[in-house]
């Protein structure tokens, strides 16, 4: 079983390209933000609290615990991540008078027309065309850049 830091590592070997790295920060959250918007418009006969509970949610918490098995505090910190995203697809039902999963399907579609577009800059192919467990790294990758700012470690 490979080490967080083995993941990144070798997640960070095809993505060298400043400009690449920058559509990245911008497009692996946004596919993440997107995909889980999609799942969360899928709900379960469950509530909490009056809260319809949903997919997403049953999903998110299994890529948290696949994040936390890697490294407990990346997994934290995608915890949080996760929090807002949920926060958000909320809000978004609540007040956006157009489709939640609408404007996840934009957004997916624009994000991947980014990636592709800065991994075409970068000359290497997208890493989870070898393993497709990157593209759970990519969002844990980028949070790795942000432990590293904030002197955490991981």
């Amino acid at each position: 079983m490979k080490t967080v830091n083995q993941w990144l590592d070798e997640y960070g070997e095809s993505h060298k390209n400043e400009t690449n790295k920058s559509i990245h920060w911008v497009c692996v959250p946004a596919i993440f933000f997107s995909i889980f918007g999609v799942l969360y418009t899928i709900k379960v006969p469950l509530w909490i609290d009056g809260h319809h509970l949903n997919v997403a949610m049953f999903a998110m918490a299994l890529v948290i615990l696949y994040y936390l098995r890697l490294s407990f505090s990346l997994g934290i910190g995608m915890l949080f991540f996760g929090i807002v995203c949920l926060i958000l697809y909320h809000l978004i039902e609540k007040y956006i008078p157009v489709s939640l999963w609408i404007v996840c399907l934009v957004i997916f579609v624009v994000a991947w027309v980014g990636q592709f577009y800065g991994h075409n800059i970068e000359g290497k192919k997208p890493s989870f065309l070898k393993d497709i467990q990157f593209l759970l790294i990519g969002p844990m990758w980028l949070m790795s850049f942000i432990y590293k700012k904030m002197g955490i470690a991981f």
